[in-house]
């Protein structure tokens, strides 16, 4: 069963109180949509835990993961590594997400605008750096390249993956233009329309090759307009060899 808001807000209170209980963790903070409550009926539980000097990381780990499994119900959890945190994150039974960062002393503290600190001290953290937008634009015809390869090689489920990854590329590069948010499509329902539509005929309507070539010719359209609002000398260099990936003629 889909889990309810005030299940998730008596997982959240016990996760809290088994913190403040804990001697081994000194902090604690809510992160995500609740630290700045914006949470909706779909939000998930995001916690971060400090942990106090001298504490076994991995000892709190196996302990909070025996208690996720044999008091909360959880079916299965990953791990996200950043410096020396741990980021675990939990599936429910119910569907509930509960994402528990275990950080190091000096690892706990705000890395955005979504911490909001319920007990202990947070260390000032380094500011995170954004994403490069060359480096979108990089990837966007790097992406391409194994498009056209994938093509004409007939891997069309390999070709469609390509194209979908030329597509993420620039959408990654419109969010940072219009400055909402890039990462993991986050900031997507705040593009203007105007800047959406023409992406949407790059999606793979079928694995058919004229399909794949079509959407392929789209995708590469769309990657060189936003390139133009990164770097337009870059675009020019680039629009030649580009549109030949895409036309057939470097060899489909």
């Amino acid at each position: 069963m889909m889990y309810a808001v005030a299940d998730r807000e008596r997982v959240r209170d016990a996760l809290l109180a088994a913190a403040r209980a804990d001697e081994r963790v000194a902090g604690a903070a809510l992160t995500g949509s609740a630290a700045i409550s914006a949470e909706d009926e779909w939000s998930d539980v995001d916690l971060a835990l400090g942990l106090s000097p001298g504490a076994d990381q991995n000892a709190v780990l196996a302990d909070w993961t025996a208690s996720m499994y044999a008091q909360y119900g959880a079916v299965h959890h990953a791990d996200v590594r950043s410096r020396g945190t741990v980021y675990r994150v939990f599936l429910l039974a119910s569907t509930l997400q509960v994402d528990i960062a275990f950080a190091p002393a000096g690892e706990f503290g705000a890395l955005g605008p979504t911490f909001r600190l319920i007990f202990g001290e947070a260390a000032e953290q380094p500011a995170w750096g954004g994403a490069d937008p060359l480096d979108l634009v990089g990837m966007g015809w790097l992406y391409a390249l194994h498009a056209r390869s994938s093509i004409a090689r007939g891997k069309v489920w390999q070709a469609e993956y390509m194209i979908s990854g030329v597509r993420d590329h620039v959408l990654m590069l419109a969010c940072l233009r219009h400055g909402v948010p890039h990462s993991q499509g986050r900031g997507l329902h705040l593009l203007p329309s105007a800047t959406t539509a023409p992406v949407e005929a790059t999606l793979v309507r079928s694995l058919e090759g004229a399909e794949l070539h079509r959407a392929f010719r789209a995708s590469v359209d769309v990657l060189l307009t936003e390139i133009a609002y990164v770097d337009a000398e870059l675009a020019v260099r680039l629009d030649r060899p580009l549109r030949e990936l895409a036309s057939g003629d470097s060899g489909w």
